[in-house]
Order: C-alpha cells, then structure tokens, then sequence
C-alpha cells in the first residue's frame, strides 16, 4: 500500500509538472516569439508559429474534452504532442530560412532553443499521457483524475470570463460540446490538409 500510494504521488506530480512545462513551452514562450517575430517583421518565424498555433489548437480542445469528462479527451491529448512536434519541424523551406539566420541574431537562437526545449518537453508529455490512454476505456481510473485536475481549474477561469462577458453560465456540457465541435473543425481541416495540399506541396509550407 504504501508504495503504490508514493506511485500515486508521483505520478500525480509528474502530471502537474507537465501542465506546467506545457505553459511555459507550448504557450508562453511561443506567444512571446510570435510576437516578437511580428513585430521585427521575421517571416519565416511568424510563419512558422501560425503553424504551430494552428496544429497546436488541439491541446486547447482537448482541455475543453477533458473538462467535460469525455474520455476522447486523453486521446487527444496524447496525440497533440506528436502532432505538434511534427508541425515545428516538418517544413523544408522553413528549415532553410531559419538556418540562414545569422548565428549572433538574438530572436534565432531563442527560437532554436525554443524548438528543442518543446521537442524534449513532448517527448516526455507523450510518454506520461501514453498511461492515460486507459482512460479512453476506464474514465473512473484514478489515473484519470489527476488528468483532470489542472483542466478543472482552467474550467473556473473560463466560468468566471464566461459569466462576465455574457452574462451565462458555463457548464461542463457547454464545454464538452465546443470542444467536439472544435474538433470535428480540426480533422476536416487536417483532412482537407492531407488529402488536397500536402501531395501538391510535399514539405513546402505554403499555404498551410
């Protein structure tokens, strides 16, 4: 018992520990570069961040799964991370553009740095979450919980926000229904990406 219950801990903190890290490196800081690149007017940085932004849309409608207790919720959220560290490095022109920047120019190298701190920080993401993939079957896992958690309190922030601007209550249900519809938007989009664009363009951002 009282190993399982250090287990338990563990993991419950490796879960907040991930949450964490996702603010920092999968919102935070690519907000801040974004902005950044826009405002000096960097190109290939501010197109390489709408990207990221797009594809990175999933770990936001999965929160909104998740905060309806919908076990697609853990799916999604395991394969976000995949889907983002794929978005931030895929793309050959971008690569070449980055690449060109000059060693010394100070927005490359936090960019760089960026790209490597969140490829490192999803590989350890997509190994935590491959246990909440249970999940999917059993939602009243305990394991399940602790996935819950940090979603519960970004609930209250979005009720409060929710409240004032509209004067409505946000409920679980509205929640669970935004984030299907949201993601019914992301897979025609991701479809449409796969099947029109991605054979005419290859590893070409373009368009994306």
């Amino acid at each position: 018992m009282k190993v399982l219950f250090v287990t338990e801990i563990s993991y419950s903190t490796l879960v907040w520990l991930s949450y964490r890290l996702g603010a920092t490196f999968a919102f935070g800081l690519p907000l801040v570069i974004f902005i950044w690149a826009s405002m000096k007017k960097e190109s290939p940085i501010v197109r390489l961040l709408s990207i990221y932004w797009k594809v990175a849309s999933l770990m936001f409608i999965s929160m909104l799964l998740l905060i309806g207790n919908r076990p697609i919720g853990y799916l999604t959220s395991f394969l976000s991370p995949l889907l983002i560290l794929t978005s931030i490095w895929f793309w050959i022109d971008l690569n070449e553009e980055i690449n060109e920047f000059p060693r010394h120019k100070t927005i490359a190298l936090v960019l760089k740095a960026w790209r490597w701190s969140l490829s490192f920080y999803s590989c350890f993401y997509i190994t935590l979450s491959f246990i909440s993939l249970e999940c999917v079957n059993n939602i009243n896992s305990q394991n399940c919980n602790y996935w819950r958690e940090a979603p519960s309190g970004l609930n209250q922030i979005i009720r409060s926000i929710f409240n004032f601007l509209f004067g409505a209550n946000w409920t679980e249900a509205l929640s669970a229904f935004i984030g299907y519809l949201a993601l019914i938007i992301y897979i025609v989009g991701f479809i449409q990406w796969a099947i029109i664009r991605l054979p005419k363009q290859g590893r070409i951002a373009g368009d994306f």
